[in-house]
């Protein structure tokens, strides 16, 4: 593979990346990917480089310590998802066109729309999934779904950074399993809160 083949394939793996960890857990793989790029591990691409400056490096460490508290306490994780629906989308579609260069060009708008798909899709799947989870009393659920998630974006940056094509691979399987799951989990997420919308039956008239 020539460097140029090598350094396409870096950032359209690094435009996945973003779009597809922000769904998930924004704050995380921004705090990752722009500490490693502020220590010299990894060259971010000219658009990504504010990521980079202590100040927002610094902004998205403290908000990932305050995510990783609200995300293990059911009530306000839902909450904590329905808010970040209006955050983590457009956050994603601007790093993703952000990962292809500094300047508005076709590619960028292409990854940009591309990119907020992407985070739409998994920030719904993640939000219908932990809908049906938060529905349970026991906390024990709810705290291994936030620590699987956790290692989930850990083990995609890596390979994101490391073997850009083993992650695009294994991207591309679970964005078909997305597609196939996301119709499932908002009907099961309607049955469980139907009992709690539905208009209360007209009263009879007493005799």
């Amino acid at each position: 593979m020539s460097p140029s083949d090598w350094q396409l394939l870096q950032t359209v793996a690094l435009a996945s990346l973003l779009a597809w960890a922000s769904g998930i857990r924004l704050y995380l793989v921004m705090f990752a990917v722009g500490l490693a790029g502020h220590l010299g591990y990894i060259e971010l691409p000219a658009g990504l480089r504010v990521l980079e400056h202590p100040w927002v490096v610094g902004t998205a460490g403290f908000m990932l310590v305050v995510e990783f508290f609200a995300d293990k306490v059911p009530a306000i994780d839902s909450a904590w998802d329905a808010l970040h629906t209006f955050i983590r989308i457009p956050a994603g579609a601007l790093l993703a066109a952000g990962a292809t260069g500094d300047t508005l060009t076709a590619l960028t708008v292409v990854a940009g729309l591309l990119g907020g798909t992407i985070t739409a899709g998994t920030h719904f799947t993640k939000a219908g999934g932990r809908a049906l989870i938060n529905a349970s009393p026991e906390p024990f659920s709810n705290w291994t779904a936030s620590f699987t998630e956790d290692a989930v974006v850990l083990t995609g940056i890596w390979f994101a950074l490391v073997y850009p094509l083993v992650f695009l691979v294994m991207l591309l399987a679970l964005l078909v399993l997305m597609v196939w799951l996301l119709p499932k989990l908002w009907r099961a997420v309607r049955a469980i809160f139907r009992p709690f919308t539905a208009a209360p039956p007209p009263s009879q008239p007493s005799p």
